[in-house]
Order: structure tokens, then C-alpha cells, then sequence
């Protein structure tokens, strides 16, 4: 999942982007109303967290302008103000969830997960793959009754692969939805994390789920990969 951090207290706005990122989420963050609105025109993503006081543009105008382009993404708005009144301003302009500061991250985390899994109504289904088990609610993976121990990048990678189980995932695509806008490193961490998957996944189990289709990309197989 990627989200934008749309927040001017920048000490505020990183300290949300390492948490998040933590949690195996990509993270973009800018620092105006201008820039976020910029931010989310181009680029498509689960969820918007939204502080209403920013320069440039203030929360509401950015939230409506958006609304009124079509634009349905989740919009969770954060604000140093508290009253009824400022909250129902935030809703009627079309944010989704309103939290005012100073928040816990614990709650902040808990009603990202919430917006996410609202949109999806259910939440995303877990993913069966053979013996394969990709649960992206719980961010767990199992072989047959085994689960298997992945950090939260590891995880991501796999989501991104499991929920297309069957197409060519491009390199590029997986750098898209699990590293953030401002990665420029090498694009080859991403076979890294596709050795290591192979390494947790595979090998210990005697399987192979993850091919590579040279010059294209990577394809986990629907039937949890053969035996070898």
C-alpha cells in the first residue's frame, strides 16, 4: 500500500513516514497544500493522511478539490484545532476520518488500517496459493502449517507478487508500491528481495514459486510453485 503524508511540522511528518514504513507501508511525504494536491494528481494511492493548517493550500481545499476531480481516495485529516465544527467541516469537504493532535500512532495506525480495509469492505481476502498462505491483513505468509517469519519489506514484495499470483510483476512496479517516491538507489534491492524470498519460501520447503521472466520481471505460481 502507498500513502502520501501531507504535512507541514516536518519533524511530525517524518517521524509518521519511519513508523509507517515500518509497517510495511511506501511513504511519500511533502510539506504543503500545493505540493500534496500536485502529489496526489499524479500518482495513485491507497491513502492520503491530510494536516488541514498547511501553506500553500489548506487541508480543505486540497480534500475538496480533489473530491471534485473524481477522486475517491481515502482522506485521513489531521489537525492541531478541536471542536465539532472543524470536524464536520473536514467531512462535508469529503475526508473520510478526522484525528486531532496530538494523536497516538497507535490510533493513527489503527485508523489507516481501518480506511484501507473499509474501501475494500472486507479487507483484502487471504491469498491460497497452493500451500502457500499470503494474508495481507495480518501481513503473515505460511507454507502448509508453517509460518514463515518476514520483515515488513519482505512482505510487501510477496503482497505485490501474490496478488497478481500468475503475471509478470516488473521490477519497476514492485519499486512503485513498496519503496517511496524519493528511492534512488540501486532497482537491483529488488532481486535481493526476491533471493530472499526464495531463501525463506522456497527452499527450506523444497519448492519453487518464484520464476524469473528474464527482461520482464518476476511470477509467483498460482499452485504455490513446484517441487524440486
Amino acid at each position: 500500500m502507498r500513502l502520501l503524508i501531507v504535512e507541514d511540522e516536518k519533524r511530525l511528518a517524518t517521524t509518521l513516514a519511519r513508523g509507517l514504513t515500518a509497517e510495511g507501508f511506501a511513504v511519500d511525504v511533502v510539506h504543503n497544500g500545493l505540493d500534496g494536491l500536485h502529489r496526489a494528481r499524479e500518482t495513485s494511492y491507497d491513502l492520503i493522511v491530510l494536516d488541514i493548517m498547511l501553506p500553500g493550500m489548506n487541508g480543505y481545499r486540497v480534500c475538496s478539490t480533489l473530491r471534485a476531480a473524481g477522486d475517491d481516495t481515502p482522506i485521513l485529516m489531521l489537525t492541531a484545532k478541536d471542536g465539532e465544527y472543524d470536524e464536520a467541516e473536514g467531512l462535508d469537504t469529503g475526508a473520510d476520518d478526522y484525528l486531532t493532535k496530538p494523536f497516538s500512532y497507535v490510533v493513527l495506525v489503527a485508523r489507516i488500517r481501518a480506511l484501507l480495509r473499509r474501501r475494500t469492505r472486507a479487507g483484502t481476502p487471504v491469498l491460497r496459493l497452493g500451500d502457500l498462505t499470503v494474508d495481507p491483513d495480518a501481513k503473515r505468509a505460511r507454507r502448509g502449517e508453517t509460518e514463515v517469519p518476514l520483515t515488513a519489506r519482505e512482505f510487501a514484495v510477496l503482497e505485490q507478487l501474490a496478488l497478481r499470483a500468475g503475471q509478470v510483476v516488473s521490477k519497476a512496479e514492485i519499486l512503485e508500491h513498496v519503496w517511496d517516491f524519493a528511492y534512488d538507489g540501486d532497482p537491483n534491492i529488488v532481486e535481493v528481495y526476491i533471493r530472499t524470498l526464495r531463501r525463506k519460501l522456497d527452499i527450506p520447503f523444497g519448492r519453487r514459486s518464484i520464476t524469473t521472466v528474464r527482461g520482464a520481471g518476476y511470477r509467483l505460481a498460482t499452485d504455490g510453485g513446484t517441487r524440486v
